[in-house]
């Protein structure tokens, strides 16, 4: 009996060995963040704390550097190998599938935030000239810049910025005045971040592109399925330092905290809030939806994705967790791969249900303790945008805080509020990432099942265009030996 317990522990720590020493890692890395931090009264620079996270940065680079050679190869094999049809259908479950859950985890966090207020009685400060603010950026500027970055004009450019609509201020000095028309102007902004969202159109584009180029296509075809296996190989190399890049990673950023106490403590009723409205959609929504569609009990396909959940805690970028996901889908719970290289890329990039609750709860936190009461049309306002720029939020650390400003400008609120909550957001940008990759899982979970007769479908086309090659090739050897039996013949009746 104990060798049988035995050989079952030791078969688990075998199989989930990477993931026990990644949170492991995490553990080690609050730990030690803390011992530093206590460990002196002054604090501790930017500098002194970038040297204890250097390891952690340098682990968090090298996922950062797989990224865009493995998503547009995966994509582009992955869609270039399906017929038209099927790829069709497999992207219309997965987008109806992350539109729904985004949209349900804004409602959701709004219902939680109007209910629970968590910002009314705070200390609002000097708010007086916040309720004033007008608005810049639009709901519809959003939209469009989702749409514009959609077809970047640059794909080389794509790889390194992506479009953004700002707001211009002309400067006028007191005694002056300027015209109603020429008071706001509309600016373009390249911001450094990879546009992801052009880059999947793009692969996407390109691999409906070579499905339709039939024979042509297919040596191109092989080229980038053949970069996509040698970048996984990489990529697992890479994963394999996680417990240690993870742990410095989690201790640089303890340093960079003024008063850990003190951070927590004030902004704990907010942490609570996205914390219950994270945990709801996290552990009852999509394990919920997962279980009406397969009609399985989630827990195996949870559990086995731990080492994504911990990396994604750890990293606080699901495009950098990205290869881990797609590894522990396929090795662990048995989901194609033709459905992970489409569905997850795009799950990457535009489902970002954490991101989309922690966003509409922060908008209207920081107008509750700025003394304002949103009326319905700004929770609309602010449930439209939240849910679009957590499309349009990059897959990496504190992404969502980037696009919160749009929120923010959205509904009227000075986008400088948004350091009320920076000192929490280190840490919730963890949980919400976590839940983005939970969402992505389930998600690929719920399409791999839906189309298993699409699946059986080409595979079985797949292996009759196999045998239908192989038998072409053996009656054209039989009759090329025919042939040249005869000519054998024909040459020994001349003789």
């Amino acid at each position: 009996m104990k060798s049988t317990v035995g050989l079952r522990a030791k078969k688990v720590l075998k199989s989930n060995g990477l993931t026990f020493a990644t949170l492991l890692g995490v553990i080690i890395g609050i730990i030690l963040g803390v011992s530093l931090k206590a460990s002196r009264e002054e604090d501790w620079t930017d500098r002194e704390a970038m040297y204890v996270g250097y390891i952690g940065k340098l682990f968090l680079n090298m996922l950062k550097s797989v990224i865009i050679p493995l998503i547009i190869p995966s994509l582009i094999a992955a869609i270039g190998g399906l017929d038209l049809s099927l790829s069709g259908r497999i992207g219309l479950r997965a987008i109806v599938y992350y539109m729904s859950t985004t949209v349900f985890a804004v409602i959701l966090g709004i219902i939680l935030v109007v209910t629970i207020r968590p910002g009314v009685g705070a200390d609002t400060g000097d708010a007086s000239g916040d309720q004033t603010t007008k608005r810049n950026v639009l709901t519809s500027d959003t939209l469009m810049d989702l749409l514009r970055n959609c077809f970047p004009p640059n794909i080389i450019q794509a790889a390194l910025q992506q479009y953004q609509t700002t707001i211009i201020q002309p400067e006028v000095a007191d005694n002056e005045t300027m015209p109603a028309k020429e008071l706001w102007k509309m600016g373009n902004n390249w911001t450094n971040s990879t546009n992801i969202l052009g880059l999947v159109v793009f692969s996407i584009v390109t691999g409906v592109a070579i499905a339709l180029s039939g024979e042509d296509g297919i040596p191109l075809l092989r080229f980038f399925e053949s970069i996509s296996i040698v970048m996984m190989k990489l990529t697992g190399w890479i994963i394999t330092l996680a417990p240690v890049g993870v742990c410095f990673l989690i201790a640089g950023q303890i340093l960079e905290m003024d008063d850990i106490a003190e951070e927590f403590r004030k902004l704990g009723w907010y942490f609570g809030t996205v914390l219950i409205g994270l945990s709801i959609h996290g552990l009852i929504v999509l394990p919920l939806l997962f279980t009406l569609v397969t009609k399985t009990m989630p827990f195996r396909f949870l559990a086995n994705m731990g080492n994504a959940y911990v990396t994604a805690f750890g990293t606080a970028s699901s495009s950098a967790t990205l290869p881990v996901t797609i590894q522990t889908l396929e090795e662990k719970n048995g989901v194609d791969p033709r459905i992970t290289r489409f569905v997850l890329p795009i799950g990457a990039t535009i489902n970002m249900d954490g991101t989309a609750l922690y966003e509409a709860v922060a908008a209207i936190f920081i107008a509750q303790m700025s003394g304002i009461n949103p009326s319905l049309g700004q929770i609309i306002a602010i449930c439209i945008t939240a849910t679009a720029a957590s499309i349009g939020a990059a897959g990496i650390p504190q992404a969502g805080l980037v696009t919160m400003v749009m929120v923010l400008d959205t509904v009227g609120l000075p986008s400088e509020s948004v350091s009320i909550i920076l000192s929490l957001d280190w840490l919730l940008d963890r949980f919400r990432t976590a839940i983005n990759v939970l969402g992505d899982s389930i998600g690929a979970g719920i399409v791999n099942h839906l189309s298993q007769k699409e699946l059986e479908a080409m595979t079985q086309r797949e292996q009759d265009s196999i045998a239908l090659e192989m038998t072409n090739s053996s009656s054209t050897l039989e009759e090329e030996k025919k042939q040249t039996l005869k000519h054998a013949i024909d040459g020994a009746r001349d003789l």
